[in-house]
């Protein structure tokens, strides 16, 4: 079972989301939000949430509606919220300092 998750050949809702909520923790974290500072190292988060969001898109079937693509959907809203906010830790302090308010 474990290699099976782990395997990036196979489909994994678990891999994705997993991939996704780490990195946006490891985001909020290097971000310390309330201070807003800036960390250029924000990046690779970002981009491993995009790499996830990918792989939880492979889950969707190209079959008839049904509710595991209405869960799938919503993971890939989750992802992509996860991803907005990973994006806006990583570019608030650069618009902070480019309208001269900090």
């Amino acid at each position: 079972m474990i290699s099976r998750i782990l395997n990036p050949h196979n489909r994994s809702l678990l891999r994705g989301n997993t991939l996704v909520l780490v990195s946006f923790g490891v985001a909020y974290l290097l971000s310390g939000f309330p201070n807003d500072r800036a960390n250029p190292f924000l990046v690779i988060p970002a981009c491993i949430a995009i790499i996830g969001s990918a792989d939880t898109f492979r889950c969707m079937r190209r079959q008839r509606w049904d509710l595991f693509q209405a869960g799938v959907l919503l993971c890939l809203y989750m992802d992509l919220l996860a991803i907005c906010l990973i994006l806006f830790l990583l570019l608030y302090p650069y618009m902070l300092w480019l309208t001269g308010e900090h």
